[in-house]
């Protein structure tokens, strides 16, 4: 589809949604329905209730930032800081289906508001505006055409004040996702929480420009970047700096337990309290790269990764046999087939109706996982899917270990060109364009690479140039941070001026709000001309859109040939 074709329809098919009084609406994710928005009921399986009750939970997360920014300011400790992060957490795409757990999560942060209004008053503290009353929609969360036009999405009406906004979000909805796991680790960072407030609250503002959400939206890359810096902090200093490692992707012969999602926190607990249990432990999808890092390679137990990308988790959790814990999102609601469910359990944001949920820490003590591991010893050993091994571990510190070699070879003319394709897979078959991108690359190309997107690609055999491998997996997500930080270590070495004069170009997939925080954060940091696929986001507008276009050299994907041309150009 051609990019103006691309705006028409999303011109046509908006006007037509603000006309329309849907069950729910969502277009947060990539694959929004029609590349427009979800109406009737979620892509990623989340029903009408379950996005009301989320879109309602966002709302008085914006009542208590307007509260607790006011408090800050005062010089207040004790402030709300990790159920704002868990809440939005709990939001993201695939995090949580829980209706239960997420009204619970709406009647506690009622209850903290109206704990901060009361001090506010009491420090005689008057907030620039108020929230509205959250809990008159709470008893009717089933009557969408209140919510709609109260709380939700579509209470914007100007399209383009609408997509602002929603980008805002999504950039602090990822933001949150890696400030939280960050937190477990006792790493925390207070313009972190300050900033979430004030995006909160700017999406209530009334009287704020395009200019001035344009700006906070820039700025939530910056505190994106920040967020991410951190947690590569917290996440090296408590384990170690990522090595070069070889992952088996075949099984033993003992019961496992898979753990998919991202917290590292969750998966150094699980691997403790395993040891010497006669169970194995399995990574799935985003959590492969905990073998990368030294502190996990003691556990003799920790066996290897099963399967690939988070999507294929209906028929993988099949042939798995034993039980599967979700840290984070990523969650897709087994079939009604499904002989599964009953061995999946959650923990932190993640949760699902049915699904058991294993309690978060108390007093600083470890969760505990014992049910879930007597669970286990009365599993089969998982049937094995694949054979072989996956490298990866170049996160910063490796790659610039290798430095030298790298530098000689581009200066040499080995390697002419570095791709960056971080970012996230789905389930689209328009997400093919990756791997046959990957394929037709000519041998002296290198793909940088972090997240989920590296299904697509990672178990190809694309080679090295001179002993450098030509894919370098920095590690998930988040772990764009070390491609930003060898993109700046490169440009201090070859004495550029400029980012974007670099051998470098970007090919980004992305799927939900984590991605959209890298995206920001890329901006943030003046990389222009980055291709982002398999489609544009649903939430912005055709205005909003050229803007990204103009400014910063945004396009969609084409088709892989004529990619292939303009990259190598």
């Amino acid at each position: 589809m051609s990019f103006i074709h691309y705006l028409r329809l999303e011109e046509t098919e908006g006007n037509h949604l603000s006309n329309s009084r849907p069950e729910m609406f969502c277009f947060q994710c990539q694959e929004a329905t029609k590349g427009v928005g979800c109406t009737v009921k979620g892509i990623c399986g989340k029903t009408p209730q379950v996005a009301n009750l989320q879109d309602l939970l966002l709302f008085v997360l914006k009542g208590i930032a307007i509260y607790s920014s006011a408090l800050r300011r005062a010089g207040e400790k004790n402030l709300p800081n990790r159920f704002l992060v868990e809440g939005m957490f709990v939001t993201i795409t695939n995090a949580n289906f829980d209706a239960d757990a997420i009204r619970e999560r709406i009647t506690k942060g009622l209850q903290i508001r109206d704990r901060l209004k009361v001090r506010a008053n009491e420090l005689g503290l008057h907030p620039e505006f108020s929230d509205h009353d959250a809990a008159t929609w709470l008893a009717v969360e089933d009557k969408y055409e209140i919510i709609a036009k109260q709380v939700g999405v579509l209470k914007t009406e100007d399209p383009d004040i609408r997509s602002l906004h929603e980008l805002l979000i999504y950039g602090l909805k990822g933001m949150s996702a890696y400030t939280e796991h960050a937190m477990n680790l006792e790493f925390e960072d207070e313009a972190l929480f300050s900033f979430l407030e004030e995006g909160l609250k700017a999406t209530l503002n009334p009287n704020l420009s395009l200019d001035e959400l344009t700006s906070l939206i820039l700025e939530c890359g910056r505190h994106g970047v920040l967020a991410m810096s951190l947690l590569d902090r917290a996440n090296t200093t408590r384990y170690g700096n990522p090595e070069i490692t070889k992952v088996n992707i075949g099984v033993g012969k003992n019961p496992g337990i898979l753990i998919s999602g991202h917290d590292l926190k969750d998966i150094e607990e699980l691997l403790a309290q395993t040891e010497g249990t006669g169970i194995d432990v399995y990574t799935h999808s985003e959590m492969l790269p905990a073998h990368y890092y030294p502190e996990f390679k003691k556990y003799r137990h920790f066996v290897g990764n099963y399967g690939g990308s988070w999507w294929k988790q209906n028929e993988e959790f099949e042939t798995f046999n034993g039980p599967i814990l979700f840290t984070t999102n990523c969650i897709v609601p087994p079939r009604s087939t499904s002989t599964y469910s009953n061995r999946v359990y959650t923990t932190g944001a993640a949760g699902h109706q049915g699904f058991k949920h294993i309690p978060d820490r108390i007093a600083g003590k470890p969760k505990d996982f014992g049910e879930i591991i007597e669970h286990a010893k009365n599993c089969k050993p998982p049937v094995e899917i694949e054979q072989g091994e996956i490298t990866g571990g170049f996160a910063h510190e490796q790659v610039f270990a290798l430095a030298d070699k790298i530098v000689e070879a581009v200066k040499s003319g080995a390697i002419r060109k570095f791709f960056v394709m971080a970012g996230c897979d789905g389930r689209l078959k328009s997400r093919e364009y990756y791997t046959e991108f990957a394929q037709k690359l000519p041998k002296d190309t290198v793909i940088l690479t972090a997240g989920c997107a590296k299904y697509r690609y990672n178990k190809l055999s694309l080679g090295d140039i001179n002993g450098i491998p030509r894919m370098l997996d920095a590690g998930q997500c988040n772990d764009s941070y070390s491609l930003v930080m060898i993109a700046l270590k490169l440009k201090e070495i070859f004495g550029l001026e400029d980012i974007n004069q670099l051998p470098i170009a970007y090919n980004i997939a992305w799927y939900e709000q984590k991605a959209v925080i890298v995206l920001l954060a890329l901006l943030s940091l003046g990389v222009k001309n980055i291709h982002l696929g398999p489609t544009l986001p649903a939430f912005l507008s055709p205005n909003i859109a050229k803007v990204l276009v103009d400014n910063f050299g945004i396009s969609p994907i084409g088709t892989v040939d004529e990619d292939l041309e303009l990259f190598l150009s």
